[in-house]
């Protein structure tokens, strides 16, 4: 059994008898909880936390090619555990519990293009260091002296790109100091993000190579059950405002849905908010990959005045992988003016 196999025998019964999106309801057995008393550190918490049971590394882009056409870029990078990984208690080559997972994509107003990448942790074929920071699956990095500024290239069978992230503003801690909350029964992750990059580089389309300009989003989260055993996935935006504001909100459907959003003030300050403060209302559906999705929505904040309508640039921002979802830039218009970003996950065909 060659090594791609024996890790789709480890991937896929996995998800298979998962509850919620990808596995993440199911119970965490002995790995570590996040803890609302846990001070996040920088430059160490940028790099792998092998006792938690699932983690990422998530980087969308908003950018536009020379003559005004949108595109999307996403670059992520999975970890997941089979079984905790204690300090100093590290496990090298193939006896490695950790499994690695990437994914890549570009979308323009017509295609969506997307590649998947796999690794068993242990034999260097994938990893994450803090400082300096380098993740990587691969030929497939995000690297540099710190996470202000970062190289990041990937490519598939049909693109490819090399970009620049550069950093105008700070992390921001999601939640209460970077412990986000996902469920009234408790289920929670440590999470921040980077969302001031801006960014400058080259995609490679079958087309040719086009220039593009504009600005990124990374989210950085690790749990060891995300969702609660009800919860199916989740509805997940990021807005970046013409006036430099920025919105992450979020809706984990379930038997109740809950939702948390936070408000990013332009010098980086966050203001978190609970469930039920953020409202978002599906206005328009669309057949994709035999499942009906909402491509158009209304998200209301209204304690900062935020009523707009966001959306898709494309239909086509479906990502046909392990686990598929549908994840594309989207369009902001109403209250505010701006660009972002759609993640939908866990919706059955």
């Amino acid at each position: 059994m060659n090594a791609k196999a024996l890790l789709l025998c480890i991937f896929l019964p996995l998800q298979a008898a998962a509850q919620g999106f990808a596995g993440l309801g199911t119970t965490p057995q002995d790995f570590t909880q996040p803890n609302p008393e846990t001070v996040l550190r920088f430059p160490q918490d940028h790099g792998a936390h092998p006792d938690f049971r699932i983690e990422w590394w998530y980087v969308t882009a908003n950018l536009t090619g020379p003559d005004g056409t949108p595109y999307g870029l996403q670059w992520t990078l999975f970890r997941s555990a089979l079984a905790p990984e204690r300090k100093g208690q590290e496990h090298q080559g193939w006896q490695s519990p950790q499994l690695w997972m990437g994914h890549a994509a570009v979308t323009t107003p017509n295609a969506h293009y997307v590649a998947e990448r796999r690794a068993r942790g242990g034999i260097g074929q994938a990893g994450v260091r803090a400082a300096p920071f380098e993740a990587w699956i691969d030929d497939w990095q995000m690297r540099g002296p710190d996470l202000d500024r970062v190289q990041l290239a990937a490519s598939g069978t049909d693109f490819a790109y090399q970009v620049t992230l550069q950093a105008t503003g700070p992390l921001v801690l999601q939640g209460t100091k970077g412990y986000s909350v996902k469920s009234a029964a408790g289920q929670a992750s440590h999470y921040y993000s980077q969302p001031f990059y801006t960014v400058s580089g080259q995609l490679t389309l079958p087309e040719g190579p086009v220039p593009v300009t504009g600005t990124a989003w990374l989210d950085r989260e690790w749990s060891s059950q995300l969702l609660a055993a009800d919860q199916s996935g989740w509805d997940w935006f990021s807005l970046s405002f013409d006036d430099g504001a920025r919105m992450m909100g979020f809706v984990l459907r379930g038997t109740q849905d809950f939702t948390a959003a936070t408000w990013i003030a332009p010098d980086g300050t966050p203001t978190p908010f609970p469930d039920g403060a953020f409202m978002a209302t599906p206005l328009d559906r669309q057949q994709v990959a035999g499942r009906d999705l909402p491509l158009t929505w209304r998200l209301r904040l209204p304690a900062k005045g935020v009523d707009v309508t966001i959306k898709a640039l494309t239909p086509k921002a479906w990502m046909d992988v392990s686990v598929p979802y549908w994840e594309g830039p989207v369009t902001v218009s109403g209250s505010h003016a701006g660009v972002g970003y759609l993640e939908m996950t866990g919706y059955a065909p």
